[in-house]
């Protein structure tokens, strides 16, 4: 076996091991000032126990944790040194599924999606599907890494990409403290690039979202207030424009995890999440009408149970075997990190999900 294949294979079962160790740690949830209240019990309450899919709306796709960034919030631990990347064989399986799903929305993340080597053609055949929006989470300053791809904003208009970008604030100095020095000027380049291809324009079909993760142990803001500040402000300073804000809540996973417990914040983020549970955001939760499928094609009910090795609660565990009436049987799977997703106005990747 190849000197590559074994150090790939170490590197999977310790970020699996990682994994296990932070869904442990979670759930024994206790502090000093007594055990956190359980999830389950949580919506147990409502009248939510189990915890059951909706009609499928979303399929969203890991297509690798490469990536030309290594942000500190990162819940997928992405980065340049990351080698899962997803095979053009389990492309085509995914495919597949495209072609004969209900779902009206294919959501492409990773790490940089871009980085795959087979991007664009699985772009070019995913277009060709009929999905109602395509989306492609992109952090931007991919769009100024290399050369190769500085065409992006033409390559997402061709295919009528719905691009979602990574944004944490219109100042230089928060967003470069959370994503690495540069990264505010690159990230202000490609918005404007992007504007001048036509995306974010108010009467545009080009969709250009913006995502803003807080920079530290608090829950976000009100959406509708922050977009009105990024937009005064990222037009006023660069004229840029874009379509939507959507504010996502830092879930106590990967990467921010480990900055709560190195930071001695953990217990007070954690009572943060369960102070601000709100019920109406259970009926809500991306977990209901999403389905994650990791690079090397298992299934999730959701991104974030991806991070955690928590694979769906059904016969069908992978793409291959794909079968979306027996998936919309399942239970989903919960634990504590889901108070993250309940929060307040409520988190998913499509910004909150209740009033």
């Amino acid at each position: 076996m190849k000197k590559e294949k074994l150090q790939s294979l170490h590197k999977r079962d310790s970020e699996l091991a990682k994994a296990n160790k932070q869904l442990e740690f979670l759930s024994n949830g206790i502090f000093e000032n007594g055990d956190l209240p359980k999830f389950a019990e949580k919506i147990q309450e409502t009248g939510n126990f189990p915890l059951k899919p909706k009609k499928l709306e979303i399929l969203q796709i890991n297509v690798g944790y490469m990536c030309n960034q290594v942000c500190s919030h990162c819940h997928v631990d992405a980065g340049p040194d990351r080698k899962e990347i997803m095979t053009w064989e389990t492309m085509e399986q995914c495919l597949d599924v495209i072609k004969n799903t209900g779902a009206h929305t294919l959501d492409l993340t990773g790490g940089a999606p871009e980085m795959n080597p087979n991007f664009r053609r699985f772009v070019e055949e995913a277009s060709k599907a009929g999905i109602k929006d395509f989306i492609v989470r992109s952090n931007l300053t991919i769009i100024r890494a290399n050369k190769k791809y500085y065409d992006l904003p033409e390559f997402f208009k061709k295919h009528n990409v719905h691009v979602v970008s990574s944004m944490p604030h219109w100042t230089r100095g928060k967003t470069d403290k959370q994503r690495g020095d540069g990264v505010f000027d690159k990230s202000i380049k490609a918005l404007q690039e992007l504007n001048a291809v036509g995306y974010g324009m108010p009467d545009s079909d080009l969709r250009l979202d913006l995502v803003y993760n807080p920079s530290g142990a608090f829950l976000p803001s009100n959406q509708q207030s922050m977009e009105n500040d990024f937009k005064k402000a990222l037009m006023e300073d660069f004229g840029i424009q874009f379509h939507n804000l959507f504010a996502i809540t830092n879930l106590p996973i990967a990467r921010f995890l480990d900055y709560l417990i190195a930071s001695e914040n953990y217990e007070d983020y954690m009572y943060q999440l369960v102070d601000a549970y709100n019920p109406a955001a259970v009926e809500n939760v991306m977990c209901t009408n999403t389905i994650s499928i990791s690079w090397d094609g298992w299934l999730y009910d959701c991104d974030f149970n991806q991070m955690l090795g928590l694979k769906v609660a059904s016969k069908v565990k992978h793409i291959k075997d794909y079968n979306e009436d027996v998936l919309n049987d399942r239970n989903i799977i919960i634990s504590q990190h889901c108070y993250g997703c309940t929060a307040g106005a409520g988190s998913s990747c499509q910004g909150s999900v209740a009033e």
